[in-house]
């Protein structure tokens, strides 16, 4: 199982990219091939005044291993009352529709206020739903990231730490599932 978790920021030593790393590790506990795939890396400059529709080869390569991947877990900021403006722009630049189609996918929502990123989550939750992905409906936010996570042993809320290791097991059943079910409709 190939599964990508997307720390959705392109700001440098972001909690986001520190969550991504910790729940890579849950993830390889359970049997995953797992890669962290930050958005600081995204080639924001081969974009920059809308090169929408051009074949870019940077853009591509950074691409194609999500488009290929058999699961997405996105690990999202709250900026401003919603996602990084980085996370659409390449959202923007997947091919469409087909990189989401039936793309399962898990939401992981990070911010230092008291609701732990629910509005960027939702948000992005809408684009996802219009993409026509499989949307995983364990949801985990991390509230007061600053003071309750770190890197090592996660979140210090034990009700909060067992949410995220209830996603991590069930979230591989469910691309297990969904995978298999896409093969047995191709035989």
């Amino acid at each position: 199982m190939d599964l990508k978790i997307i720390s959705s920021t392109d700001r440098p030593n972001s909690n986001a990219l520190k969550v991504s790393n910790y729940v890579k590790v849950l993830y390889e506990r359970e049997g995953a091939d797992v890669e962290v795939i930050s958005l600081e890396d995204f080639p924001l400059e081969k974009v920059a005044g809308g090169k929408y529709g051009k074949d870019i080869p940077e853009v591509n390569i950074f691409r194609d291993p999500i488009v290929n991947a058999d699961g997405l877990v996105f690990v999202i900021p709250e900026y401003n009352g919603s996602f990084p403006g980085i996370l659409k722009v390449f959202i923007d630049y997947l091919p469409f529709p087909k990189a989401f189609e039936k793309m399962p996918m898990a939401f992981i929502g990070e911010a230092n206020g008291a609701f732990g990123a629910l509005r960027s989550v939702e948000q992005f939750q809408m684009i996802a739903n219009y993409r026509n992905a499989l949307q995983f409906p364990e949801r985990v936010f991390i509230s007061r990231v600053n003071k309750e996570f770190d890197e090592v042993s996660g979140i210090k809320n034990e009700f909060t730490q067992g949410l995220l290791e209830s996603q991590v097991r069930n979230f591989v059943k469910f691309v297990d599932a969904s995978t298999q079910k896409e093969m047995d409709q191709l035989v």
